[in-house]
């Protein structure tokens, strides 16, 4: 009763990995190359990339978590996008003393859309790149 055949094992083994590899491929048929679907979604626009990043992170130092003081490039900001931020967190924090901390992440929000928008997604390169030479 000890070990199974020789040729048992190596049938296990080989279901094994048979179900390990079907269980991990797709149903589905492969779609043709360099086709798309039409419910693929559009890739988010600078405006949409700044106004999430630069939201997300003016709420995260308002709230005072734990990695919102990373710097600039950390949280992977344009300085243009810095500025947007520093001035959400400043309007931010005028009107958590004002109206609370409920109506200053909505604010937040409005705020960096608005300003996204006017700077088309504020995605300029930093200060500190240089072109390849």
């Amino acid at each position: 009763m000890g070990t199974l055949p020789r040729t048992a094992r190596y049938a296990a083994h080989t279901l094994l990995a048979a179900l390990a590899l079907t269980g991990c491929s797709s149903s589905a048929p492969p779609s043709a190359a360099g086709s798309t679907s039409p419910s693929s979604p559009a890739p988010p626009s600078p405006v949409q990339v700044c106004t999430s990043l630069v939201s997300y992170w003016a709420k995260e130092t308002l709230l005072g978590t734990k990695w919102s003081g990373l710097d600039w490039e950390q949280k992977g900001l344009s300085n243009d996008q810095y500025a947007i931020h520093e001035d959400a967190v400043a309007a931010g924090r005028a009107e958590e003393r004002t109206a609370g901390r409920d109506k200053a992440l909505e604010l937040i929000d409005r705020f960096v859309a608005q300003r996204c928008a006017d700077e088309d997604g504020a995605m300029r390169s930093s200060e500190n790149w240089r072109p390849p030479t």
